[in-house]
Protein backbone atom coordinates (compact mmCIF):
# COMPACT_ATOMS: atom_id res chain seq x y z
CA UNK A 1 0.00 0.00 0.00
CA UNK A 2 1.07 3.54 -0.70
CA UNK A 3 -0.19 6.87 0.58
CA UNK A 4 -2.23 9.05 -1.78
CA UNK A 5 -2.57 6.37 -4.46
CA UNK A 6 -5.83 4.58 -5.17
CA UNK A 7 -6.04 1.04 -3.86
CA UNK A 8 -7.24 0.06 -7.35
CA UNK A 9 -3.77 0.65 -8.78
CA UNK A 10 -1.87 -2.61 -8.49
CA UNK A 11 1.90 -2.93 -8.79
CA UNK A 12 1.48 -4.48 -12.24
CA UNK A 13 -0.65 -1.59 -13.46
CA UNK A 14 1.67 1.03 -11.96
CA UNK A 15 4.63 -0.62 -13.72
CA UNK A 16 2.80 -0.53 -17.07
CA UNK A 17 1.87 3.14 -16.61
CA UNK A 18 5.46 3.98 -15.65
CA UNK A 19 7.04 1.98 -18.49
CA UNK A 20 4.91 3.62 -21.17
CA UNK A 21 6.52 6.36 -23.23
CA UNK A 22 5.22 9.50 -24.90
CA UNK A 23 2.57 8.62 -27.45
CA UNK A 24 2.00 5.09 -26.13
CA UNK A 25 -1.66 4.26 -25.65
CA UNK A 26 -3.54 2.31 -23.02
CA UNK A 27 -7.09 0.98 -23.38
CA UNK A 28 -9.47 0.71 -20.45
CA UNK A 29 -12.23 -1.63 -21.60
CA UNK A 30 -15.44 -3.16 -20.36
CA UNK A 31 -16.16 -6.79 -19.45
CA UNK A 32 -17.54 -7.57 -22.93
CA UNK A 33 -14.44 -6.39 -24.81
CA UNK A 34 -12.33 -9.21 -26.33
CA UNK A 35 -9.21 -8.08 -24.45
CA UNK A 36 -7.14 -11.23 -24.84
CA UNK A 37 -7.75 -11.24 -28.59
CA UNK A 38 -6.92 -7.55 -29.00
CA UNK A 39 -4.25 -6.81 -26.40
CA UNK A 40 -0.47 -7.25 -26.34
CA UNK A 41 -0.49 -7.02 -22.55
CA UNK A 42 -3.74 -7.56 -20.69
CA UNK A 43 -4.49 -6.88 -17.04
CA UNK A 44 -7.80 -8.00 -15.57
CA UNK A 45 -9.73 -5.97 -12.99
CA UNK A 46 -12.95 -7.99 -12.53
CA UNK A 47 -15.53 -6.29 -10.38
CA UNK A 48 -14.02 -2.83 -10.94
CA UNK A 49 -16.03 -0.22 -12.83
CA UNK A 50 -14.29 1.43 -15.77
CA UNK A 51 -14.96 4.96 -14.53
CA UNK A 52 -13.49 4.16 -11.10
CA UNK A 53 -10.31 2.87 -12.71
CA UNK A 54 -10.11 5.90 -15.02
CA UNK A 55 -10.44 8.19 -11.96
CA UNK A 56 -7.58 6.33 -10.28
CA UNK A 57 -5.27 6.40 -13.33
CA UNK A 58 -5.68 9.95 -14.68
CA UNK A 59 -4.13 11.90 -11.77
CA UNK A 60 -0.90 9.92 -12.34
CA UNK A 61 -1.04 9.77 -16.13
CA UNK A 62 -0.07 12.77 -18.27
CA UNK A 63 -2.30 13.02 -21.33
CA UNK A 64 -0.64 13.73 -24.65
CA UNK A 65 -0.71 17.33 -25.88
CA UNK A 66 -0.12 16.46 -29.56
CA UNK A 67 -3.33 14.82 -30.82
CA UNK A 68 -6.58 16.75 -30.86
CA UNK A 69 -8.06 14.11 -28.55
CA UNK A 70 -5.74 12.29 -26.13
CA UNK A 71 -8.75 10.35 -24.83
CA UNK A 72 -10.93 8.45 -27.30
CA UNK A 73 -14.18 6.61 -26.70
CA UNK A 74 -15.49 3.68 -28.71
CA UNK A 75 -18.28 5.06 -30.89
CA UNK A 76 -21.53 3.13 -31.19
CA UNK A 77 -21.92 0.56 -33.90
CA UNK A 78 -24.06 1.90 -36.78
CA UNK A 79 -26.59 -0.90 -36.13
CA UNK A 80 -27.02 0.26 -32.54
CA UNK A 81 -27.50 3.85 -33.72
CA UNK A 82 -30.03 2.73 -36.37
CA UNK A 83 -31.93 0.75 -33.73
CA UNK A 84 -32.28 3.95 -31.68
CA UNK A 85 -29.91 3.06 -28.88
CA UNK A 86 -29.45 5.98 -26.52
CA UNK A 87 -26.05 7.55 -25.98
CA UNK A 88 -24.13 5.33 -23.56
CA UNK A 89 -24.17 6.62 -19.99
CA UNK A 90 -20.43 6.22 -19.64
CA UNK A 91 -19.58 8.66 -22.43
CA UNK A 92 -20.61 11.62 -20.30
CA UNK A 93 -19.02 10.11 -17.19
CA UNK A 94 -15.70 9.48 -18.96
CA UNK A 95 -15.70 12.95 -20.53
CA UNK A 96 -16.30 14.60 -17.16
CA UNK A 97 -13.51 12.62 -15.51
CA UNK A 98 -11.09 13.66 -18.28
CA UNK A 99 -12.09 17.33 -18.16
CA UNK A 100 -12.06 17.40 -14.33
CA UNK A 101 -8.48 16.13 -14.34
CA UNK A 102 -7.32 18.05 -17.45
CA UNK A 103 -9.40 21.16 -18.08
CA UNK A 104 -7.88 21.64 -21.54
CA UNK A 105 -8.64 18.07 -22.75
CA UNK A 106 -11.74 16.72 -24.42
CA UNK A 107 -12.71 13.23 -25.46
CA UNK A 108 -13.10 12.19 -29.08
CA UNK A 109 -14.45 9.07 -30.72
CA UNK A 110 -13.07 6.10 -32.63
CA UNK A 111 -15.46 4.07 -34.80
CA UNK A 112 -16.18 0.73 -33.11
CA UNK A 113 -14.29 -1.44 -35.63
CA UNK A 114 -11.32 0.93 -35.61
CA UNK A 115 -11.26 0.87 -31.81
CA UNK A 116 -10.39 -2.84 -31.94
CA UNK A 117 -7.43 -2.09 -34.25
CA UNK A 118 -6.32 0.76 -31.97
CA UNK A 119 -6.51 -1.59 -28.96
CA UNK A 120 -4.21 -4.07 -30.72
CA UNK A 121 -1.70 -1.23 -31.06
CA UNK A 122 -2.00 -0.17 -27.41
CA UNK A 123 0.83 -0.73 -24.98
CA UNK A 124 -1.68 -2.51 -22.72
CA UNK A 125 -5.37 -3.31 -22.45
CA UNK A 126 -6.87 -3.04 -18.99
CA UNK A 127 -10.09 -5.05 -18.78
CA UNK A 128 -12.50 -4.02 -16.07
CA UNK A 129 -15.64 -5.70 -14.82
CA UNK A 130 -17.68 -2.85 -16.33
CA UNK A 131 -21.09 -4.09 -17.52
CA UNK A 132 -22.46 -0.81 -18.88
CA UNK A 133 -22.35 -0.80 -22.67
CA UNK A 134 -19.57 0.99 -24.56
CA UNK A 135 -17.43 1.34 -21.43
CA UNK A 136 -14.22 1.63 -23.46
CA UNK A 137 -11.66 4.43 -23.66
CA UNK A 138 -8.13 4.77 -25.05
CA UNK A 139 -5.67 7.23 -23.49
CA UNK A 140 -2.50 8.54 -25.16
CA UNK A 141 0.36 9.20 -22.76
CA UNK A 142 1.99 12.59 -22.76
CA UNK A 143 5.15 13.90 -21.16
CA UNK A 144 5.79 14.78 -17.53
CA UNK A 145 6.23 18.54 -17.19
Amino acid sequence: MLNSISKLLTGDLLKILCDMGHGDKIAIVDANFPANTNGKRVLQFPGVKADDLLKAILPLFPLDHVPEFAARLMDMDPKDKAAGMKEPELWGVFSKIVSDCYADKKTGFVPRDDFYAWARDCYAVIQTGEERLYGNIILAKGVVK
